[in-house]
């Protein structure tokens, strides 16, 4: 199905973009891991938020969710992989499917973390970022998974279903992927096993990796007044276009953000009329 509107992060940030791209009347999917892996999910009480003092992080989430649902947003579980643009439309993979739409929200937090030893070199032989998109082709080999949230267990899980045999680590801090042609070996935090795949199983992508030639700026997306980055069709909000990191900050920037895309998305659609 193709949307005006595709958000990815299901936070604050991204939860305000949709309620109000809906809000001017434009299709919206929510691509997000699931709430209880955001971080704000775990906060015992937010004191700052404007009007609600005292909540928990949990209980704000659940609103806010419930709010972008009943407005009509529609919501998909799933780490976003890569995006490119054909034409005036954005095609983005979520696992291994693909959405569509005219304008972009991206609002998926802050990507924390450098790039592995080796992760960059051996992308796409031996190094995958997607246990369920490139798993088949490890079936009956020897694969390390290294996760970083909870959902990336249940990936594992996968891959020990469909015959392979999986060596977990759970929130490595050091890594070191090795070989020649193709990967033959990792080390995560002094143990090395021989292996023919690595599964880098972190919450988000970083922005750069899945936009490529998106502007950054000291680790940031750069945007403008109307969360506008410098590729056309694709806006940013919240933690990720910088601090404070905040959820009043995450949902005014989401609001401007969603705003944005709607007005893109629907000039978009007059021109093609």
């Amino acid at each position: 199905m193709s949307y005006e509107v595709l958000v990815i992060g299901g936070g604050p940030a991204g939860l305000s973009a949709a309620l109000n791209v809906r809000a001017r009347g434009r299709s919206v999917l929510v691509v997000s891991n699931p709430l209880e892996e955001n971080p704000l999910w775990r906060a015992e009480k937010v004191d700052n938020y404007l009007g609600l003092p005292g909540l928990s992080g949990r209980q704000l989430l659940t609103a806010m969710r419930r709010h972008a649902e009943g407005a009509g947003a529609e919501f998909r579980e799933g780490k976003a992989l890569n995006a490119v643009r054909m034409g005036d439309t954005w095609y983005v993979s979520v696992g291994s499917d693909m959405e569509n739409a005219r304008a972009i929200v991206l609002a998926a937090g802050v990507a924390r973390g450098k790039k592995f030893p080796g992760e960059a070199e051996f992308l796409g032989r031996g190094v995958s970022y997607c246990a369920t998109c490139d798993g088949m082709l490890y079936r009956g080999r020897s694969v390390a998974v290294l996760g970083y949230s909870d959902t990336a267990r249940r990936e594992a899980e996968f891959l020990s279903g469909i015959g392979c045999s999986v060596t977990y680590f759970d929130r490595p801090r050091d890594c070191a992927i090795a070989g020649t042609d193709k990967v033959t070996a990792v080390t995560c935090d002094g143990e090395t096993v021989p292996v023919d795949g690595v599964f880098l199983l972190r919450p988000t992508m970083a922005p750069a990796d899945l936009f490529p030639g998106l502007a950054v700026e000291d680790g940031y997306v750069a945007v403008d007044g109307r969360m506008a980055t410098n590729l056309p069709g694709v806006f940013a909000a919240g933690d990720c276009t910088g601090g404070p990191l905040q959820v009043s900050k995450a949902a005014g920037d989401g609001l401007v953000a969603g705003q944005s895309a709607a007005g893109y998305a629907a000039r978009l659609m007059r021109k093609t009329k």
